[in-house]
């Protein structure tokens, strides 16, 4: 009797199949559905391409493995993060598909423009930095008060003119301190400095 409790028959294929092989459904007598996981997935494509809806075939991958669908390459669980909410505990992507998405969601997001738009920008500088023009052009340079980009520039240019304030006059006064013009207010009158313009 226990053993009978355990299995149970599909209606569609017609197989006897363990309770696991069913996906639950509450307004059934014993709480699982008639077909079988496989038979309702099958029958499920087959209802939506009746209808017209585009469907993505399964793709066989081994076990350890899954399907990335944005790269067509099968890759193992540990090059996909985790997602507690999705049926495998895995995300729809892999890692490094994810990476992809998320640097040109962030060029669209931060500086509206694409990573065609940004290659288009260096290729335009001659893959060069600006500024210093011996290092690669890699960060995108913008106004923090308009939010309008200036240009690629490197590491070191980019977090220079952000630490000197995105200001002209400051970076002009750097400028004429390491030509050697000594940047001294002047003693004009007694308590009273002028100070270089």
């Amino acid at each position: 009797m226990e053993q009978e409790a355990d299995v149970k028959r599909c209606s569609r294929c017609r197989v006897e199949r363990p309770r696991a092989a069913f996906a639950r459904n509450r307004s059934s007598r014993d709480g699982l559905q008639a077909y079988c996981r496989e038979c309702w997935a099958a029958y499920y494509q087959a209802r939506q391409i009746a209808k017209g809806k585009n469907v993505r075939p399964k793709v066989a991958v081994p076990e350890g493995y899954k399907y990335c669908r944005a790269c067509g390459e099968a890759k193992p669980h540990s090059e996909w993060h985790r997602n507690a909410t999705a049926s495998d505990g895995l995300s729809t992507s892999c890692k490094s598909c994810r990476a992809v998405k998320g640097r040109a969601g962030h060029l669209k997001r931060h500086y509206g423009m694409t990573e065609a738009e940004r290659d288009e920008m260096i290729a335009s500088q001659k893959w060069l930095c600006v500024i210093c023009l011996s290092a690669p052009a890699v960060h995108v340079d913008h106004c923090h008060e308009t939010g309008k980009v200036r240009g690629v520039l490197c590491f070191n240019c980019s977090s220079a003119i952000g630490k000197l304030g995105d200001d002209p006059d400051t970076v002009r006064r750097a400028a004429a301190y390491l030509e050697g013009s000594s940047w001294k207010p002047t003693l004009v009158a007694p308590g009273v400095y002028q100070l270089p313009s």
